[in-house]
């Protein structure tokens, strides 16, 4: 029960994962340097951005604790 619970959280959090903007110019910025690469730039989400990021830090989290338990109880 527990192990299709863990696949149903996975692939909730890959599809939330995939769902969010990128907030930099991607990997091609970051080999030829256009734009300044800055990986602590402050960058406020507003609406529908943050809720799905909220959504996809407590889906992680779910995700690490049903690991744990179930590694604990197998």
């Amino acid at each position: 029960m527990l192990d299709i619970l863990l696949m149903v959280v996975s692939a909730i959090l890959i599809l939330l994962s995939l769902l969010q903007s990128g907030k930099s110019d991607g990997i091609s910025g970051a080999f030829t340097g256009s734009g300044g690469l800055n990986l602590f730039q402050s960058v406020k989400e507003r609406g529908s951005e943050k809720f799905i990021s909220n959504l996809t830090m407590v889906v992680g989290i779910t995700f690490f604790v049903l690991v744990i338990i179930i590694r604990v109880l197998g």
